[in-house]
């Protein structure tokens, strides 16, 4: 009895050493070489390839076999992608859905296959909160109030508003849209007088922009513009330019994301404000899966990773500092 009871004690204490703990850093050890998934929307802004990258590194800092795919903005293709992580039997997966919407049936495959899931960036609206163990993401509709705070300052709450919405269906251009609504509602003479999506591109940013010049008198009747991205207010920048107006005087621009060509443009005078997104979502994702895999208890559903406001005023200052620039 005694050398089963050492022979038991001594496979608890190997399982212990092995599948589970964490590194010096403080993160959760891997059980052994993972391999995980990671179904990203594309690559429609600088802020996103920033993101990829940052996921990118943190997998080959731990040493984990990432399986990265580019779903070219087509939810279609990152159905596909999340069903070939699941053939090839990946340890996990990390997703940042293109639209919210239409996700339940190959989640259900993944629980099948017993593959855990983290959302990051954007949201998927899901009934059965089983089918993921977390999301990762910044809180947009705190972004777009963030957004109309600082516009509403500006202008003393009174200005006809032109709005570059993001990709239809998306979380981001939906709960910024609604953050930034739910501020301006306060001031009545704070109008959106056009809206339309600019799908997060800096060339349909431009497009739209030409198009709301046109309509309102050549922009004399815009006293702002707000969108949904950095890449898009560049493109609204192109397009004032040709207009033969000043971006960023006769025409006040917000965003969000916080990318280095955005502090450029605020240095140059061009643009105004922008509020950060962090691309930085890897590692507390990765945390999640690899908690899991050593039989964790489950953490929180959402992980907020929250932004600053920047300006002009600081605008060349962090330029130098995100780009390396003396």
């Amino acid at each position: 009895m005694r050398i089963t009871t050492l022979f038991l004690q001594a496979i608890l204490l190997t399982c212990l050493t092995a599948c589970g703990g964490s590194d010096d850093s403080g993160a959760p050890a891997a059980p052994e070489a993972l391999t995980i998934g990671f179904s990203q929307v594309g690559s429609e802004s600088s802020w996103r390839t920033s993101f990829s990258d940052s996921v990118r590194t943190e997998a080959a800092a731990r040493g984990i076999d990432l399986k990265f795919s580019d779903a070219q903005q087509k939810q279609e293709n990152q159905i596909k992608a999340i069903r070939s992580f699941i053939a090839q039997g990946v340890d996990g997966m990390v997703v940042a859905p293109v639209v919210e919407t239409g996700w339940k049936p190959v989640l259900e495959e993944a629980k099948r296959a017993g593959i855990p899931v983290v959302i990051v960036d954007r949201n998927m609206a899901l009934d059965d909160d089983s089918l993921y163990l977390t999301r990762i993401a910044s809180d947009f509709v705190e972004e777009g109030r963030k957004a109309a705070r600082w516009l509403m300052d500006a202008t003393g709450g009174v200005c006809d508003i032109v709005e570059l919405q993001g990709t239809v269906g998306a979380t981001a251009a939906i709960d910024r849209m609604t953050g930034f609504n739910e501020v301006i509602a306060d001031y009545p003479q704070a109008t959106i007088i056009r809206s339309q999506t600019g799908d997060f591109t800096r060339s349909k940013g431009k497009e739209v922009m030409e198009s709301f010049l046109k309509a309102e008198n050549g922009g004399n009747e815009i006293c702002a513009v707000w969108a949904h991205n950095d890449e898009m207010a560049i493109g609204a920048v192109l397009a004032i330019k040709e207009a033969g107006l000043d971006p960023g005087d006769d025409i006040l621009i917000v965003s969000v994301d916080a990318v280095p060509d955005i502090f450029k443009a605020m240095a140059d005078g061009d643009t105004n404000a922008t509020v950060e997104l962090s691309p930085h979502m890897g590692g507390p994702a990765f945390d999640a899966i690899i908690n899991y895999l050593n039989g964790g208890p489950a953490g929180p559903k959402l992980v907020s990773i929250n932004g600053d406001l920047y300006t002009q005023e600081t605008a060349a200052e962090e330029y130098a500092r995100r780009t390396g620039a003396n």
